[in-house]
């Protein structure tokens, strides 16, 4: 699986170059815009191509899956852990509306411990982070670790074998796109790093 995030800030010409990432072979954009409040969040959604909706996973206002018909919902690491005892029927009330559900997670124990059944799990920061200063890279080994695992954090053409070998299902991707001011053709060059591995 190759998820792009999107910028926490606010892009110029964002929702072409969104519309063109789909274009482009994009299998999943995970909507998060920590500063928006959730008409920012219906502008945007409403200015990219409806045929793709079924692409985006939203991270806050998870109503907008619904409004939508998105994808599915991504619960940030602190959403997961205020939910304590409601967290499994708040996942089933999604999983059996059809949508994908899916969790963040720092510390690979904990991700193997969690008995929620999430569609995937992204795990960070595998490697330094391009787009947070100060984000250092744990390295981690998750081939033991019987879940399918994104990893996140440093990700660009040149980490995506190491990803690999240490035992992810998939690639998490947001400064190796939105950092290097080509964000097209840094996410073809991804994808095509991306596609080479899964292929061998």
């Amino acid at each position: 699986m190759l998820i792009i995030l999107t910028s926490e800030r606010e892009i110029e010409n964002e929702t072409m170059l969104l519309n063109q990432l789909f274009e482009n072979g994009l299998e999943v954009l995970h909507l998060r815009k920590p500063s928006f409040d959730i008409e920012g969040y219906r502008k945007l959604l409403n200015q990219i191509e409806k045929k793709y909706y079924k692409r985006i996973v939203i991270h806050q206002y998870l109503n907008l899956c619904m409004e939508y018909e998105l994808k599915g919902i991504h619960l940030q690491e602190s959403v997961r852990e205020s939910l304590v005892n409601t967290l499994e029927s708040f996942t089933n009330a999604y999983k059996k509306r059809g949508f994908s559900v899916s969790s963040s997670f720092h510390e690979p124990e904990e991700l193997n411990a969690c008995s929620i059944k999430f569609d995937y799990h992204l795990l960070s920061p595998v490697f330094s982070s391009i787009s947070k200063q100060g984000y250092e890279g744990r390295g981690f080994d998750v081939n033991h670790i019987d879940k399918t695992i994104i990893g996140m954090g440093g990700v660009n053409s040149q980490t995506i074998p190491e990803v690999f070998k240490l035992g992810f299902k998939g690639i998490g991707v947001l400064g190796g796109v939105w950092n290097t001011g080509t964000p097209i053709e840094s996410f073809k060059e991804i994808k095509r790093h991306y596609e080479e591995e899964t292929t061998k």
